[in-house]
């Protein structure tokens, strides 16, 4: 079993930068995907990153389209740690953001994953 704590959320003008984090507990954290999902109110929630177990330079993330070339992710299977760099932030990136555990490689489903944080509140303003 796997608990995760995202942290790093906040109020940023469009344009700026954040970096989320999320913290996990359990001893199988490098056996899974982990992944960066985000909901805004009204809406369904979405897929934004993902990270494979092993990785090889780039190999092994993906990204939504939507956040392609301005948000990075990142593990420290060491530190059990998942980072988000969040780059040129839009108005419409402004959700809460989800950190997730799936055992299934490179998943973006978000059915596809078992354990979720509690969410951390991104706010970009214009």
């Amino acid at each position: 079993q796997v608990q995760l704590v995202e942290s790093g959320g906040g109020l940023v003008q469009a344009g700026g930068s954040l970096r989320l984090t999320c913290a996990a507990s359990g001893r199988a954290f490098s056996t899974y995907t982990m992944g960066w999902f985000r909901q805004a109110p009204g809406k369904e929630r979405e897929f934004v990153a993902a990270i494979s177990p092993i990785t090889w330079r780039d190999s092994g993330t993906n990204y939504a389209d939507s956040v392609k070339g301005r948000f990075t992710i990142s593990r420290d299977n060491a530190k059990y740690t998942v980072n988000l760099q969040m780059y040129d932030l839009k108005p419409e990136d402004t959700a809460v953001y989800y950190c997730g555990a799936s055992t299934r490689i490179g998943s973006s489903r978000y059915i596809e994953y078992a354990y979720w944080g509690q969410g951390t509140q991104v706010t970009v303003s214009s």
